[in-house]
């Protein structure tokens, strides 16, 4: 499995055989151009939004005849499964800024959850549904999302043998959150690649927890 960040919470998720997965696509220039990652135009097979926000929802871009995910359910695809689980975009229960889904895909022997725009800690019922998790793709700027110090709760609640975070404050993201380094602040096994793409194999998962921090393609 290649795991491509594109840039705030936006990722494209390639399988073995070769299906293409991109998880919440977002529209260049949201917010008056405070997001200016580039353009997200490649092809995909399956396309997941976890809520109808703009820095999430863009699907006007992307290419091909692909499968739209974006209510509550359990998927099969192209060989890989995939359960959307809800929860909220705050800690209000969705009334300051609505629903998100969870994404839990699964393929190549890997599980890997995409988080959306969580916007707060989760339920051990929720915990349960999601189990064992091997790559986690994780918000941590705050404002919109859980910030740094929720994020590492959720990411010890979870356990996962892999954490990449996203949707934090770089130079193509003028929003009012903060940057990785307040997540990544005293952890241990922080592995800051020179690169956008991160290659997983079931053999190849680490014995030890690690976070990788990823450079975005756009």
């Amino acid at each position: 499995m290649n795991i491509e960040w594109y840039g705030h919470a936006a990722f494209k998720i390639t399988t073995e055989n070769g299906t293409r997965i991109i998880i919440d696509p977002y529209q260049f220039g949201f917010s008056d151009g405070a997001l200016s990652y580039r353009i997200i135009d490649d092809e995909a097979d399956i396309v997941i939004t976890s809520h109808n926000h703009g820095d999430h929802n863009y699907t006007k871009s992307i290419r091909g005849k692909y499968d739209h995910i974006k209510k509550q359910g359990s998927y099969e695809i192209k060989g890989v499964k995939i359960e959307t689980l809800p929860t909220f975009h705050d800690t209000a229960s969705g009334k300051e800024r609505g629903d998100n889904l969870l994404s839990v895909i699964s393929a190549d022997g890997i599980t890997l959850l995409h988080l959306g725009d969580l916007g707060h800690d989760l339920d051990p019922e929720t915990l349960s549904k999601i189990g064992k998790v091997d790559v986690l793709l994780l918000p941590v700027g705050g404002f919109y999302t859980i910030d740094a110090q929720a994020a590492t709760k959720v990411m010890n609640n979870i356990r996962p043998s892999v954490t990449i975070p996203m949707h934090y404050k770089t130079d193509k993201c003028g929003f009012p959150i903060t940057t990785v380094a307040e997540f990544t602040r005293g952890k241990k096994n922080v592995r800051v690649l020179p690169k956008s793409e991160f290659k997983i194999t079931a053999e190849a998962i680490p014995k030890e927890p690690e976070i990788i921090v990823l450079q975005h393609a756009l």
